[in-house]
């Protein structure tokens, strides 16, 4: 499992808590991993962490001394893995773990290599809901898919393929980006639905109207990149894993 985290004192705990209490109980679940990135975090993310990991060995806490954004922490956070499957999500409490109930069957059957959660009923405003709509939408059309929720953090991956992704977003554009790069590698997502909830507390870690904007930016790049694919203009990188050298200190 994977997750970025900033300015999550109000909500940490308890979602660490709850993916713990599921992994270590599933039945079906063997052998787990937790891995949250720290993204230069102000509040007492970081001490609430490390007190966590004291009580949960199989916590991995990846930190980052200064705030880099929700793209550069899930990719350090993924590229800390080492699990044959990663599931991605947030660590705001949107996304009740049990979800994953739903994924593992599809997963032990080898049905897909990457399963997306689609969300049921988004628990945003509008202008959020509107937003992503617009940005799935645009998304769709350029990449010839007909995903229900494009930008759905929630994801089940191999973790070979996963992390050999490489991701160039530093914001809240990562779930979008994951989506479509698994996409340009030739693999169908599937989606199965899902529950979202609202904030379990604290405030979004970016502002809307820059967040907008830099979404549009980021969509119509996706979009003129795999233009340029599909002119041979450029190419797909080698599929390999990334080295495990980071800069970022893991405890």
């Amino acid at each position: 499992m994977a997750a970025p985290a900033y300015n999550e004192a109000a909500n940490i705990a308890a979602a660490v808590t709850e993916w713990r209490d599921y992994l270590a109980g599933h039945p079906a679940i063997g052998a787990w991993e937790i891995v949250v990135c720290d993204d230069g975090s102000t509040d007492a993310t970081g001490e609430i962490l490390a007190d966590l990991r004291e009580h949960c060995p199989e916590l991995v806490v990846v930190t980052f001394a200064r705030n880099r954004g929700a793209g550069a922490a899930i990719a350090a956070a993924i590229a800390h893995t080492r699990m044959d499957w990663v599931v991605l999500l947030d660590s705001d409490g949107q996304f009740p773990i049990s979800a994953l109930d739903a994924f593992l069957d599809p997963v032990r059957a080898g049905e897909a290599d990457a399963f997306s959660g689609a969300r049921i009923r988004k628990a945003d405003g509008v202008a959020y809901r509107w937003g992503s709509a617009a940005s799935g939408a645009v998304s769709n059309l350029t990449h010839g898919t007909r995903y229900r929720d494009y930008n759905s953090i929630f994801k089940v991956v191999r973790g070979p393929l996963l992390r050999a992704l490489h991701l160039e977003s530093s914001g809240m554009n990562c779930s979008t980006e994951i989506t479509a790069r698994v996409a340009e590698l030739g693999h169908t997502w599937v989606e199965i639905p899902i529950e979202h909830r609202e904030r379990g507390g604290g405030a979004r870690g970016w502002r809307f109207w820059r967040g907008a904007r830099d979404r549009a930016l980021f969509v119509g790049y996706l979009g003129y990149r795999r233009w340029l694919l599909r002119r041979g203009v450029l190419r797909l990188p080698e599929a390999s894993e990334p080295a495990r050298g980071m800069t970022e200190r893991a405890r």
